[in-house]
């Protein structure tokens, strides 16, 4: 079976069949703690009644659109100069929506939904269909987002739901992001539930992971804000394929932010992720100036974005545009999803990568997925002691205080209590 064919429906069906629980990448099916053979019979009976008229009943109004419905709507939001005639009113057939939340950028006619499918337009009105609504939870290692600058040792209540506004060939989590929030059964959970769950479980952090975040700004927005009540502190964990505007509402909430840097190439994240890089790059210059703790990781692909001119170019960009204190992430590739004929990441491929980051003044370069290499340990910049050592997503031994290495006292960089 082609993975173009093997839908979300299949995959539920056959999870629940073997009862298959998704580990290896952190997220667990939500609330799917059954016996093979109730497992089966619960996910059926499920598909089945799932229908859109069932999740649009309670959908929310979304934020971060405009609509031809509304009065007074600014048509220099759809249109550019020259485009139309400002002076007059421009008319439409249909009530259209322009998403404003992501980088798509999305038209919506009325009905339809945009490419993230967890926002729709309904009688010239844009809801969120994922709402309160996550299709995955599972309590992680921060270090596995990863975070390694901050709260290193610290457990994370990590959720997700469906959808996502890229397409990535390599995604590991597709069977989340580049589902329908039909495609799931899930109570409606509000934000305060999510967090006093968190409180109960003695977890610190609240992680927005797994898929794209961004898809439920207005659900993670709101978790954030009343887990900043409770002394619990929120991440994301994404694409970076935002906009300013709701990206600026997260940085006033959110502690940190990790953004997965794809490549430096624009053929490469139109030809493999469906998108574009420069959002990515305003993104990161955008957070890198808040007071948001940040991260970046690349997913280093055999052929397609490892090559040496690639990752010199995105690190002389990381190096002259952001500084040096970021940590990066160079992560090892494995086969998944629509790429399971290439090769994992070579990790001498990795250690290059490493290497001429370091050379050109950044500070804090690891490994990522090479579970042992001491590129996983993190090391201090003025000294060369190590002061983080990790074993898989463990923190084994942490040779700072107050935020200093313990043996020459310079400030590491990173939120450490």
């Amino acid at each position: 079976m082609s993975n173009e064919n093997f839908s979300r429906r299949v995959f539920l069906k056959k999870a629940a069949q073997y009862g298959l629980f998704l580990g290896g990448s952190g997220f667990a099916l939500s609330n799917l703690l059954l016996t093979k053979s109730a497992a089966s019979d619960k996910i059926n009976y499920f598909l089945d009644s799932i229908t859109e008229e069932s999740i649009l009943q309670n959908a929310p109004l979304a934020k971060y659109w405009v609509s031809t419905a509304s009065k007074n709507v600014n048509c220099a939001n759809c249109h550019a100069p020259g485009e139309i005639n400002f002076t007059e009113q421009h008319h439409h057939d249909n009530e259209t929506i322009r998403c404003l939340l992501c980088a798509q950028n999305c038209f919506i006619k009325s009905g339809e939904r945009g490419k993230c499918r967890a926002r729709i337009n309904i009688n010239g009105k844009l809801r969120s269909l994922v709402y309160g609504h996550p299709a995955a939870i599972h309590t992680d290692p921060i270090e596995k987002k990863p975070f390694y600058h901050f709260l290193p040792g610290s457990e994370a209540y990590s959720l997700a739901t469906a959808g996502c506004p890229l397409s990535c060939k390599f995604c590991q989590n597709w069977q989340i992001s580049q589902s329908k929030p039909e495609d799931f059964s899930t109570d409606y959970t509000p934000p305060d539930t999510i967090v006093e769950t968190a409180v109960l479980q003695n977890t610190p952090v609240i992680a927005f992971t797994y898929n794209e975040p961004t898809v439920f700004t207005e659900y993670l927005l709101d978790i954030a804000e009343y887990a900043s009540s409770k002394k619990v502190r929120s991440v994301l964990v994404s694409c970076g394929f935002m906009n300013q505007a709701p990206l600026a509402d997260m940085c006033n909430i959110l502690s940190a932010i990790k953004i997965d840097l794809k490549g430096y190439s624009r053929d490469f994240y139109r030809d493999v992720c469906n998108a574009d890089l420069t959002p990515v790059l305003n993104s990161i210059k955008q957070i890198s100036k808040s007071k948001v703790h940040l991260e970046i990781v690349n997913l280093v692909v055999p052929t397609l974005n490892d090559s040496e001119k690639m990752l010199n170019n995105l690190t002389d960009w990381i190096a002259g545009e952001i500084g040096p204190d970021v940590p990066i992430h160079f992560t090892r590739f494995h086969p998944d999803y629509k790429l399971a004929n290439l090769p994992s990441t070579p990790i001498s491929t990795l250690e290059q990568a490493r290497e001429t980051a370091m050379k050109k003044g950044i500070h804090f370069v690891y490994i990522g997925n090479v579970p042992g290499h001491p590129g996983n340990n993190t090391y201090c910049p003025y000294c060369g002691k190590e002061i983080i050592k990790r074993s898989n997503f463990f923190v084994l031994e942490i040779k700072m205080t107050g935020g200093r290495c313990d043996y020459c006292k310079h400030s590491i960089a990173g939120v450490w209590q």
